[in-house]
């Protein structure tokens, strides 16, 4: 076999954000610093709120648009795009064979079934009856209070028709990591030739933001960027879908595709309890340390802005200062499961052009790069776990 031939390639990008969607939309506004932020609707939560899409595009009937809550919608949506850049849609004889693996949430929660619920139940007679009756009556079948993680693999399997085999990880940050990671270690092993990969999330969800204060883990009042959010700081959350087609390059250059960028190698980890998030990063470090390149190499960050979590993942970069770092979540918000490939993603289109987009951080800590980009450390550090690496390269 070729050298390289089972080289993970990205051959497909499919990304919608508040930026806008598609790769050149995002590559735009991340060179002009835009920001769109929500600062009143969830007062005083911040939301980077879903550009406005275009569903019929990529989900063409009304029925499956109905069906679906808003993050199946924004995955669906993200998916059709990576697998049209990849130039596989609608190609039956591909995609039955395209893998998929998925990275999903618990979905989205019924509020109207929910405060019904919770109205009901200090007046009921027998709490226990009225509740049991409630859950037979105003959920569906297919719900559990929350709609089933694998619901995206399935309606993305039904809308465009992607056969393969299909994967559902739930977690949170780490399932983005291992999703990829399982994506580049089956095409490396000869596994899967060709697998759509990515995950999505709704940002715009009172019931989660509601989640996530329990947990202080929620940046309050005005906007800043995730490194000037301080000890205190939090996540402000973003809806996200991004969805990457990888696949090996053997396959890639059979089917004349354009290979966008190289996946080196994706790592994943969790901190024990005696570690912090700068303990784990320094291990998952040193196993690529040995392939990076003075003054071609960058970090992308997937910072939350979680104080303390995100203070140690400043700290461990700090010491590797010859490296210009960028979080994304200033520019796109948090979004949990599809952080990890938005941030991917946002790597390949920097290798792409061959440099990083500008700083978009008042404390210093970001600093502009002139030299030609060829290598992208991607970094995934959760609010309370997920740790995770990846090594991108130039294709």
């Amino acid at each position: 076999m070729t050298e390289g031939a089972r080289d993970a390639c990205i051959t497909g990008i499919g990304i919608v954000s508040c930026l806008g969607e598609g790769p050149e939309a995002h590559w735009q506004k991340l060179v002009a610093g835009e920001i769109n932020v929500d600062e009143k609707t969830y007062a005083p939560f911040l939301v980077h709120p879903i550009a406005a899409l275009a569903l019929d595009k990529q989900i063409p009937k009304k029925g499956d648009q109905r069906q679906m809550e808003m993050w199946q919608r924004i995955g669906v949506y993200a998916a059709g795009l990576a697998l049209e850049a990849a130039a596989i849609k609608g190609d039956n004889e591909i995609l039955a064979r395209t893998d998929m693996i998925v990275a999903a949430g618990g979905g989205e929660r019924d509020l109207a079934a929910d405060s019904a619920i919770l109205s009901a139940l200090p007046a009921a007679a027998n709490p226990d009856a009225l509740l049991n009756e409630k859950l037979m009556s105003d959920i569906r079948p297919t719900l559990f209070l929350a709609q089933l993680s694998n619901l995206l693999a399935g309606n993305i399997s039904i809308v465009h028709n992607v056969t393969g085999s299909s994967r559902t990880f739930m977690g949170e940050e780490a399932c983005g990591v291992d999703a990829v990671r399982t994506a580049v270690a089956r095409i490396n092993a000869g596994q899967s030739d060709i697998v759509l990969v990515g995950g999505s999330y709704n940002g715009e969800r009172k019931d989660n933001l509601l989640l996530y204060e329990f947990g202080h883990a929620l940046q309050r009042g005005a906007f800043k960027p995730v490194w000037e959010r301080g000890p205190d700081g939090g996540m402000a959350f973003g809806s996200l879908g991004a969805f990457l087609v990888v696949e090996s390059r053997s396959h890639a250059l059979k089917r004349g595709a354009k290979v966008l960028a190289k996946i080196v190698s994706v790592l994943s980890d969790r901190a024990r309890s005696t570690d912090s998030a700068a303990d784990v990063l320094g291990r998952m470090w040193s196993k690529i340390a040995g392939r990076l390149r003075n003054g071609e190499s960058a970090i992308i960050s997937g910072a939350t802005g979680v104080g303390s979590r995100t203070s140690a993942e400043r700290i461990f970069l700090s010491g590797h200062k010859d490296l210009p770092v960028r979080a994304t979540g200033t520019h796109i918000g948090h979004g949990l499961e599809a952080q990890f490939p938005m941030n991917l993603a946002i790597a390949a289109l920097a290798l792409g052009r061959g440099k990083l987009f500008p700083p978009r951080d008042g404390s210093g800590f970001e600093r502009a790069m002139d030299g030609r980009l060829t290598q992208v450390v991607v970094t995934s550090v959760g609010a309370r776990r997920g740790e995770g690496l990846a090594l991108v390269e130039a294709a």
